[in-house]
């Protein structure tokens, strides 16, 4: 609703244009009276007005210093633009045309009032606002624009190993460096909840661009980065500091912030860029500490070859009734006597040969195991999935216990045949039914992925081939009696309908039912006529 405001001295004009304007316009305007100028003024500075129709002649402040105030002052909070004037006045004198023509009134109205004239000259007003939200809104789209251009042209230079002297010139321009508050600290941020998971981009650029305002940091450029860290450019690097104190009175334990050291020149953009990733990983070595500086990164921190040897240990001790050794194991493993100190990519390393020779060669050799064995390890495999290390190691220890667990069970399985020997039997007695693997697996009370496996090593077979051999070989033996419909011994083995049966059956025998049963028919005959032949004697 448009904001108008009446100011003239006679409370007769005043309520005699609202009651016109309210009429003509019904719920088109929020109306507001004020009797002269300097009241009128302090309803401007607290309210605002986007239209203001003003008498001259009044006491106190009258309507050309009115003007003058609302023309030269401060906007109210939360008004963008000046408001459109309309002035009124009973005297026909130059001298206030001149100030009219001045502050760019949008009309001069002579008293008496004449209503087309004002519902003209609020028409008019109501179009000029109309152009000036649109020009807005222009504006607002091309700054957007810009931003987006200028965010994406600073992430791809974030990731420039080094720049040619000539691009400089280009690159500053594309990104507004000039603009940029020197000198400059980058800081990358993440939040990760006590799961692991991660708060929302969105959620993450709105909350760290609002908390760096809150500390009343001067913010050059800010942007989501390819990895799902929001990283700030701004300064003074102190404010990075109270960031993470604000942080921690918040109770924002997730929120993990790497701050780079100062840098003034463009060129050092992509180095700070850099250094702020780097310390933030160091975040997840170090679980009660949300911020790290990169300066104190700069110790001599330890790293060794990776122990493939240890590691290749671990997987073969898996299974084999020698839990208690894989705790320990585990630890020197990942040196954890030396965690403090310890460079982040030695343990990055040791995490992927874990995976490649321990995790990923169990479900190689073992088949897969329960979804909930499975969800843990999908986790474990990555150890950006967990906020601190202490957690991705409890849980490696947690998904190595359940693997040996499974082990067992799996070779358990494969030694002691009498499960399936039974599984076998059932197959045999209840090929006619609707059966699968679950159903099997259930009756002798075995996991689905161990009965897999164990199913395979003991007949040679996967269960679908066994169970269709065993259905086909019932089939072959009705076919040879011959009094049965096709469908009839379809649905008497189990098979859902006549065209998948004979699909199977061609595709283990070779041949078709019907051809199978003319061949056997031919076959009989044969033998009846060779049998009933004459003596040749």
């Amino acid at each position: 609703m448009t904001k108008l405001l009446i100011v003239d001295d006679e409370k007769n004009i005043r309520f005699g244009l609202k009651t016109m304007i309210e009429r003509e316009f019904p719920g088109q305007y929020d109306l507001t009276t004020a009797a002269q100028g300097a009241e009128a003024l302090e309803l401007y500075r607290t309210q605002g007005a986007d239209i203001m129709i003003t008498d001259i002649r009044m006491p106190i402040m009258d309507g050309i210093a009115l003007i003058e105030n609302v023309s030269e002052g401060p906007l109210p909070t939360g008004q963008n633009s000046r408001p459109l004037i309309i002035i009124l006045s009973g005297y026909e004198d130059f001298r206030y045309a001149k100030a009219a023509i001045r502050y760019q009134a949008v009309d001069y109205l002579l008293k008496p009032i004449r209503r087309d004239e004002l519902f003209a000259a609020l028409r008019k007003c109501q179009d000029n606002l109309a152009k000036r939200t649109h020009m807005a809104e222009q504006i607002a789209a091309t700054e957007s624009y810009r931003l987006q251009v200028q965010s994406v042209r600073l992430q791809e230079l974030l990731l420039q190993p080094e720049l040619a002297g000539e691009d400089i010139g280009i690159w500053s321009a594309e990104i507004g460096f000039d603009q940029y508050a020197l000198p400059f600290s980058i800081a990358a941020l993440t939040y990760k909840n006590v799961d692991g998971s991660r708060m929302k981009k969105e959620d993450l650029q709105s909350l760290a661009q609002h908390m760096f305002e809150s500390v009343d940091g001067v913010l050059s450029a800010s942007l989501l980065d390819r990895e799902g860290r929001m990283i700030l450019v701004g300064g003074p690097r102190s404010k990075f500091e109270e960031l993470s104190l604000l942080a921690a009175e918040r109770e924002l334990d997730g929120l993990l912030v790497g701050v780079s050291e100062e840098g003034s020149r463009l060129t050092e953009l992509a180095l700070c860029y850099r250094q702020a990733c780097e310390s933030l990983k160091y975040t997840f070595i170090y679980p009660k500490t949300r911020l790290i500086w990169y300066g104190d990164m700069q110790m001599k921190r330890r790293s060794y070859p990776v122990p493939k040897e240890a590691i290749r240990k671990l997987g073969n001790i898996l299974g084999t009734n020698r839990e208690k050794e894989i705790g320990p194991l585990l630890q020197e493993i990942f040196r954890i006597d030396h965690l403090p100190e310890m460079d982040i990519s030695y343990l990055e390393a040791v995490s992927r040969h874990m995976n490649e020779q321990v995790l990923d060669e169990v479900f190689r050799v073992y088949g897969e195991a329960s979804v909930d064995v499975l969800k843990l390890y999908r986790k474990v495999g990555d150890m950006s999935n967990f906020c601190h290390f202490h957690d991705y190691f409890r849980s490696l220890e947690q998904l190595l216990s359940e693997l040996d667990e499974y082990i067992k069970e799996v070779r358990s399985a494969h030694s002691e045949h009498g499960d399936m020997k039974e599984a076998v039997a059932y197959i045999e007695n209840h090929y006619h039914r609707q059966l699968n693997m679950a159903i099997v697996s259930n009756h002798v009370s075995l996991n689905y992925s161990y009965f897999s496996e164990a199913f395979k090593a003991y007949t040679g077979e996967s269960f679908v081939t066994y169970l269709k051999k065993v259905r086909i070989r019932k089939a072959k033996e009705l076919l040879g009696k011959g009094s049965l419909k096709l469908s009839e011994i379809s649905n008497a083995i189990g098979f859902e309908n006549t065209r998948h049966f004979s699909r199977v059956f061609k595709e283990l025998e070779g041949v078709s039912p019907q051809e199978f049963r003319d061949k056997l028919v031919a076959s009989s005959a044969w033998t009846a006529g060779a049998n009933n032949g004459p003596d040749r004697e």
